[in-house]
């Protein structure tokens, strides 16, 4: 239960009559996995930390890096060459003491990717390349695990939210596993903010899903045109043919 620093600290969201007591608690009661914490997965973590949420499990298997910096804003200048995860433990919990962290330095794959997705109400692919994609997305449809998907380069970002629970698609739905190539900022460059808007959206979606309330991007899909300051929303459609989810 909440003590009375509980409901100050989250006080503004409280407030909300779509989140009340009743959703801050879901919130503290939630495990969400994060898988990436560069661009993306920075103010996505900062933002359901702040906001809350019970348990984050942290996975990212590289060190910070100078480079990082101009967009990674868990990390500091002090912590090149830390690992990732510790890095976002040390900034998360300045943020929230309360925070449950668990940290994975280390590539998820096969049965432990599996089984960390099956444990969490909600994950967060912030990763960067579509092998990891296509595995994060085969394990939340294997254990019905809603799926947040982020994706930002150059000036372009896009947001939906994949639920298994529903009829609707899945990611591999949006793309085929073979014919598209993998784009990264180490190769093709990324303005800072444009994460920044894409991972809040992530943490933003997120809350309303294990808050229960609100229209969430289940079956849509937003692209954003950062250099025309231009959102499109495309409707998702269920591919039958699907190797993932289809019949």
């Amino acid at each position: 239960m909440m003590d009375d620093e509980d409901l100050l600290r989250y006080s503004r969201q409280i407030m909300l009559p779509e989140i009340g007591i009743e959703g801050q608690q879901r919130l503290r009661d939630a495990r969400v996995l994060i898988v990436g914490l560069g661009g993306l997965g920075s103010p996505a973590a900062m933002y359901l930390a702040t906001a809350g949420v019970g348990t984050l499990e942290l996975v990212d298997h590289d060190q910070v890096d100078l480079s990082n910096l101009q967009r990674q804003i868990l990390h500091t200048g002090e912590r090149i060459g830390e690992a990732k995860t510790s890095s976002a433990a040390k900034t998360l919990t300045s943020l929230n003491p309360e925070v449950n962290l668990i940290l994975v330095d280390r590539h998820l794959d096969g049965d432990a990717l599996t089984n960390a997705v099956a444990a969490a109400d909600l994950v967060l692919d912030c990763s960067d390349n579509f092998d990891t994609r296509f595995a994060i997305n085969l394990a939340c449809q294997q254990s019905c695990t809603p799926l947040v998907s982020g994706a930002a380069i150059r000036w372009d970002g896009q947001v939906a939210v994949f639920d298994p629970r529903s009829d609707g698609p899945c990611y591999r739905c949006l793309y085929p596993e073979d014919g598209e190539e993998d784009l990264r900022c180490s190769e093709n460059g990324v303005v800072a903010p444009l994460v920044g808007i894409i991972g809040a959206m992530q943490a933003l979606e997120a809350i309303k899903l294990l808050c229960r309330t609100g229209e969430t991007l289940s079956g849509r899909l937003l692209v954003f045109d950062a250099l025309r300051m231009q959102w499109r929303e495309l409707r998702l459609r269920h591919d039958p043919a699907c190797p993932v989810c289809g019949a």
